[in-house]
């Protein structure tokens, strides 16, 4: 099995339209997070159906997995946190997103949401926690933000990652955790686009300007995670 994994695409349409040209090309693409810009002078609701079609599109020519990311939280839920409910109706077209889970050739991917708060945190270790009693050769989770303490975090000036995702991480040790949100982190000293906890690989492929995004190919078969950029590659292997 091969996977794309690409995050923080942030409504830039050149950089979907690139992963639609070449999404086919993959057994599976993983978007980890960030689809929105909430920064962006397009207001979110003209940017969700646009959006939301891209990854129709998507689906349409290979198995699609969506996460959300912070920018990408449009209302309040019944518990008073935020959360993406725009990602809701891609469950209708077959796309696995945010609490969500899919076993693929002995691989289970748990698709995990941002959380905003500590009663949308409770949830997802409540996710976790079904998802580890799960038959599966493989575990691997999709999971907008990085670990803390990790150069998967490392902005170049401090870690921004999440520290409960250390916690889990140790607790339940998946083999493979892709991440986004920290866009500096594989350029910056100190920085990297892959870590380690333990036995669990930890990516993050990084955003930067240019005609593609920075993109990660994990092959299963081959147990190994190529690196991106425009300027810089690298490659690790899984075993």
């Amino acid at each position: 099995m091969k996977c794309l994994l690409i995050s923080d695409l942030h409504y830039v349409l050149k950089h979907f339209d690139w992963v639609l040209n070449i999404s086919d090309q993959y057994d599976l693409v993983i978007m980890a997070g960030d689809q929105v810009d909430g920064c962006s002078y397009v207001y979110m609701r003209v940017q969700i159906p646009v959006i939301l079609k891209y990854l129709e599109r998507i689906h349409s020519k290979t198995p699609l997995m969506v996460s959300s990311g912070n920018h990408d939280l449009n209302v309040r839920g019944r518990n008073g946190e935020r959360t993406a409910s725009w990602l809701e109706p891609l469950r209708e077209l077959g796309i696995t997103t945010d609490g969500d889970s899919l076993e693929k050739d002995g691989v289970l991917f748990t698709v995990c949401p941002w959380w905003d708060g500590p009663k949308s945190r409770d949830l997802v270790g409540e996710q976790l926690a079904i998802d580890a009693k799960k038959p599966k050769k493989r575990w691997i989770w999709v999971y907008h933000g990085p670990p803390d303490d990790s150069p998967t975090s490392w902005t170049g000036k401090r870690h921004y990652g999440d520290k409960d995702l250390v916690g889990w991480i140790e607790q339940y040790q998946p083999e493979i955790v892709l991440t986004g949100h920290i866009h500096e982190a594989p350029f910056v000293d100190g920085g990297s686009w892959v870590d380690r906890i333990g036995s669990t690989w930890i990516f993050n492929s990084g955003r930067e300007r240019g005609p593609c995004p920075p993109h990660i190919v994990i092959d299963l078969l081959e147990n190994t995670a190529l690196w991106s950029a425009q300027e810089k590659t690298g490659q690790v292997q899984l075993n």
